[in-house]
């Protein structure tokens, strides 16, 4: 009896586990989607389809194959990815249906651009998330030069046309916990991105994003 009790919990743990990971799909280059050529040429060949458990698609990502890093280190108490100067492009996101941002605003289908940026340490966004790292969404046939980089304000102007608000749509990076390409389910129900990012220095970066979730309210 013992035993069965032991079976039917390791059972039920595994269950629990495997509802908090989701799918990973290999998919080709991001071309017919409305992303500049010259984007497209930066970005790695393949990309990656993420699933939930039921099958539907959270979203399209692709990460740049090579990340300019700065020369510069800058002060890097409080921040995730230091290495990063801001407005930095990461790579692109496509939401086949209607999402949501780390705000909780509605973003509406189609492809994105996704910028580095730092919450203003300004006393005003305090609570907003655990820490300052984020990547706005700028729709991405607006966004044609990746090696351009923006001014804080601009590129907020750029990221309100995707929110369609006064405010810029920001998706949260998180800690990153290990190197494989993975989708899981945290305990604050963000469903978070892992992976690797390939720097110019020619050094992989584990990286974290959460694709779906928002701040705590």
């Amino acid at each position: 009896m013992r035993q069965l009790s032991l079976i039917v919990v390791a059972v039920t743990l595994c269950l629990t586990c495997g509802a908090q990971t989701g799918g990973l799909e290999t998919i080709g280059p991001p071309t017919d989607l409305g992303v500049p050529n010259a984007v497209v040429q930066v970005l790695e060949s393949h990309g990656n389809r993420l699933k939930v458990a039921d099958g539907s698609v959270l979203c399209d990502i692709w990460l740049r194959k090579s990340v300019p890093t700065q020369t510069a280190k800058k002060e890097s108490e409080g921040l995730l990815y230091p290495e990063f100067s801001e407005s930095t492009l990461i790579g692109v996101i496509l939401f086949p249906k209607t999402a949501t941002d780390f705000r909780g605003q509605p973003i509406a289908a189609g492809t994105y651009s996704l910028r580095y940026e730092l919450m203003p340490d300004d006393g005003n966004h305090l609570g907003v998330a655990p820490d300052r790292d984020f990547l706005l969404l700028v729709p991405a046939a607006l966004d044609s030069d990746p090696g351009a980089l923006f001014k804080f304000d601009e590129l907020v102007q750029m990221s309100r046309k995707a929110s369609g608000t006064n405010h810029p749509g920001p998706l949260s990076l998180a800690q990153a916990s290990g190197s494989a390409t993975s989708l899981t389910k945290s305990a604050e129900d963000h469903w978070i991105f892992s992976s690797m990012l390939k720097l110019d220095s020619g050094k992989d970066l584990p990286f974290a994003l959460v694709v779906k979730g928002t701040a705590a309210q």
